[in-house]
């Protein structure tokens, strides 16, 4: 009986379960993200090689000219080594990370969530995904609300593939494409898109690309060319937040 149970839980009949579960499901960039995975022994006793979370999204990659959904690692976390779990045994590992300051803002189609593995040899690993809500910070939050206050709206937040000039630790950005429907840059550009680079000192820097509105024959051209773009960059700190609605209009208004 013992040898039957083995070769089930081989292919993942009776074989150890686990359930993750968050002390909260929603965390900005850098908070902590606290939790405890529970794992349950199946019907035999199994060695458990390792146990990892990972942090993961979707963002959208372009290959001979089309456009396809992949997943993306924003981080791996180890919980603890090998053990053996009993048949019917039940452990219970907490832990706590940091959600790392690139990960990207829960807006648009973007989700995020956590993995929970275990990696049993010649077993089917169980798995557990669990999604999480990332909200920003708060100078991220002080950015998309000054845009808003000086007449943009959020037309569109997603992560795409990274450019080679604009990659940094993960492959993909998160772009953040505002439309000014109010205010002075009404009638003078076309979009505004956004995108944080978060600094291991403390500061962000900002990519910002001004698409200005074509004007003339000479402006229809140059919008053909992707002339009418500017990138513009910029850093930010905390100490910035409350003068940011200023801040971000002086810099948008060089390039309007």
């Amino acid at each position: 009986m013992s040898f039957f149970n083995k070769v089930l839980a081989s292919v993942g009949i009776g074989s150890a379960k686990v359930d993750t579960k968050l002390e909260k499901d929603s965390a900005a960039p850098g908070e902590p993200l606290r939790g405890v995975v529970e794992i349950t022994g199946g019907s035999t006793e199994q060695k458990i090689d390792d146990i990892y979370l990972s942090l993961n999204t979707t963002y959208i990659k372009e290959s001979d000219d089309k456009k396809y959904t992949v997943s993306g690692l924003i981080d791996r976390f180890r919980l603890a080594q090998g053990f053996t779990l009993a048949a019917n045994e039940r452990k219970e590992i907490p832990f706590s990370f940091n959600l790392p300051s690139d990960t990207p803002l829960s807006f648009g189609k973007t989700k995020i969530w956590v993995a929970t593995g275990l990696d049993i040899k010649n077993a089917v690993d169980p798995a557990d995904k669990d999604y999480i809500r990332v909200v920003p910070n708060p100078l991220m939050d002080s950015v998309l609300n000054a845009a808003s206050r000086i007449g943009f709206r959020l037309r569109e937040a997603e992560c795409e593939q990274a450019p080679h000039r604009l990659r940094r630790r993960l492959p993909f950005i998160q772009e953040f494409e505002f439309v000014p429907v109010s205010g002075p840059f009404r009638g003078k550009l076309d979009e505004l898109e956004v995108v944080f680079f978060p600094q291991s000192n403390g500061e962000t820097e900002i990519m910002m690309q001004v698409d200005r509105r074509a004007r003339g024959l000479g402006g229809f051209l140059a919008e053909a060319l992707e002339m009418d773009e500017t990138f513009v960059r910029f850093t930010a700190t905390n100490a910035d937040i409350p003068y940011m609605q200023q801040k971000l209009q002086s810099v948008i208004a060089k390039y309007a």
